[in-house]
């Protein structure tokens, strides 16, 4: 054990190990950390980004889970969609998880998710997965979204620019992301070299099928979820960076009187979405998931 200087936690000298998994004919890649053993967690990421998001928090949470951070289809190491109409969705994403659950043996686990993770954990907890997750952490997510939000999020995802050096793209993240808040040096290059890949002209771009956009044109009520959070019976934190355009003070409000009643925590300078890196949102996360698991 040892002390996390991001954090100032006790942690397990632990790194992800990555590996992959046949679920329901796709190709899952996702990165795993602390011990086999330990009660499980996955942790999924947003719309455009990949399971190495979470290394903060994950290297934190590894004392005391078993963390598993995946790459959802057709973004990071996992396979492209052959169908993306079909596969690009938040109820196959849900298929998707309980395959995974299932190929790893989980009957029980905890679920944090960012945006897009976080509506797949919902759907999950409510459909796919009900009964078997204990805890739901929901990042900047809710069970609508606001049109504005979606057209801007449409508008960069859609078209992925592409440059001629990782260090271009990186410069471009810093000031995509800048929402998600404060990040270190080392971790926007983290960020950077986990987002890239090379395209056939020799320039880089980000790690993503552009086909994935196409979720919020072929399903434009995919993320209109309120049936299913109503319906959950499962302890609910509700993380919101406090300049958030994708979760509305008012639908964050809404979240805390109604269905699962969740526990909302705000996060100063920040927007969509906390980055979950820094000691207050990692503390939160953890405090939560100790928690006991029935409401």
């Amino acid at each position: 054990m040892r002390d996390d200087p991001i954090c100032g936690m006790a942690t397990a000298c632990s790194e992800p190990v990555s590996r992959y998994a046949d679920c329901l004919g796709r190709e899952l890649h996702y990165v795993e950390w602390g011990s086999a053993s330990a009660p499980p967690l996955i942790m999924w990421h947003g719309l455009a980004r990949t399971g190495r998001d979470f290394d903060d928090l994950a290297r934190v949470l590894a004392a005391r889970y078993r963390v598993i951070c995946p790459d959802t289809i057709g973004r990071g190491l996992s396979q492209w969609s052959a169908d993306p109409v079909a596969d690009y969705r938040l109820d196959a994403y849900a298929r998707l998880a309980a395959a995974l659950a299932d190929a790893l043996d989980l009957t029980q686990l905890r679920w944090v998710g960012t945006s897009m993770g976080g509506a797949i954990g919902l759907v999950a907890a409510a459909t796919t997965l009900r009964g078997r997750i204990s805890h739901l952490a929901l990042n900047d997510i809710g069970p609508e979204l606001p049109a504005p939000a979606v057209e801007r999020i449409t508008t960069y995802v859609g078209n992925p620019p592409a440059f001629a050096t990782v260090t271009e793209l990186g410069t471009w993240l810093r000031q995509a992301y800048r929402p998600y808040g404060w990040q270190s040096d080392a971790q926007w290059r983290r960020m950077a070299e986990t987002s890239t890949r090379r395209l056939p002209d020799g320039r880089v771009t980000l790690h993503y099928d552009p086909a994935i956009v196409g979720q919020f044109r072929h399903h434009p009520r995919d993320y209109d979820r309120w049936d299913e959070y109503d319906s959950l019976r499962l302890p609910v934190l509700l993380l919101r960076g406090a300049q958030s355009d994708l979760l509305p003070d008012a639908v964050a409000a809404a979240m805390t009187q109604r269905g699962p009643r969740a526990t909302r925590i705000d996060f100063e300078d920040c927007g969509h979405a906390p980055a979950l890196n820094v000691t207050p949102q990692i503390n939160a996360v953890a405090d939560f998931l100790a928690r006991p698991g029935e409401l």
